[in-house]
């Protein structure tokens, strides 16, 4: 219970930049928002281009290989594992932008 109070006051009295601590939790929520709402389109365009891809590379038209796909994971996968990882590092500021996104995603 104590660790949750301490949360609590650290929300409601801090303050960071000359503004509260609620105004970027509330900032961050807001951005999830709206990221869960772009990715819930840019989910439904990225399907759809799947299907079409994968109808594509069945007719012979194109090919995939999964040596790119590996090669790509490895450059790029680190990097954003770390700006994930940035992201979420601030608690309140980053459970705020998760809940924002989780709703953003499902209720939009």
């Amino acid at each position: 219970m104590s660790t949750l109070e301490g949360v609590f006051s650290f929300i409601a009295s801090g303050s960071m930049a000359l503004l509260f601590t609620i105004v970027f939790i509330f900032i961050s929520f807001v951005i999830g928002v709206i990221v869960g709402y772009l990715a819930r389109k840019v989910l439904k365009i990225a399907i759809i281009a799947g299907a079409i891809l994968l109808v594509i590379c069945y007719l012979g038209f194109f090919g995939l290989s999964l040596n790119s796909l590996k090669t790509a994971i490895t450059i790029y996968g680190p990097t954003v594992i770390h700006i994930g990882a940035l992201l979420i590092g601030v608690l309140p500021i980053g459970l705020a932008f998760v809940v924002g996104l989780i709703i953003g995603f499902i209720f939009t």
